[in-house]
């Protein structure tokens, strides 16, 4: 271990203790935050395909906490350890983003200027479908993930529009009919 944080493992140091075996829970580290000072904390932001549950997130501190206790010098001063997801508010900047927030309203800044809303479909090809409002229809559009210079997901309120979720890929909701088939 090379740079200190007042004793603590930099970003880097964590994320490399850590990132094999979070891989192999299924999970990436998409980001640490090492803070010092009265009340020293680690923060390990973790994605993956499956949703972080509470379950998901215990067995990931469980994890992170065996590997930095094994890892850390004894005179290690005593730190706050949390493991959490990226959030809403994260910006989504990778295909696996996208991916993994399939079936989400998201709202994106394009190259060109333009902003347009819409429910996240299929990425594949460097490209995403978006889900976008066509007058009162819907319909898909196929943007380059080049030509998107910011993207983030939006607070839902309502239930989604199943025609919007069916475009997008994603089951909804089942009816009482569809559930008794």
């Amino acid at each position: 271990m090379t740079q200190q944080f007042a004793g603590l493992p930099s970003p880097p140091q964590v994320i490399e203790l850590l990132a094999a075996d979070f891989a192999e829970a299924g999970y990436d580290v998409e980001d640490v935050l090492v803070v010092t000072g009265t009340s020293p904390r680690i923060t390990v932001i973790a994605d993956g395909d499956t949703p972080l549950d509470l379950d998901v997130i215990a067995d990931l501190s469980r994890r992170a906490s065996a590997l930095l206790d094994e890892a850390l010098p004894e005179d290690t001063p005593a730190y706050l350890l949390e493991v959490s997801s990226a959030g809403l508010d994260r910006p989504l900047t990778a295909e696996k983003h996208f991916r993994r927030a399939r079936g989400r309203k998201a709202e994106l800044a394009l190259a060109d200027g333009a902003t347009v809303t819409g429910r996240l479909g299929r990425v594949d090809d460097g490209a995403l479908d978006l889900v976008v409002r066509a007058g009162r229809d819907v319909a898909v559009r196929r943007i380059p993930l080049a030509d998107i210079e910011k993207a983030v997901v939006q607070v839902e309120f309502s239930t989604p529009n199943p025609r919007e979720l069916e475009l997008a890929g994603v089951p909804g909701p089942q009816t009482g009919t569809e559930a008794a088939e």
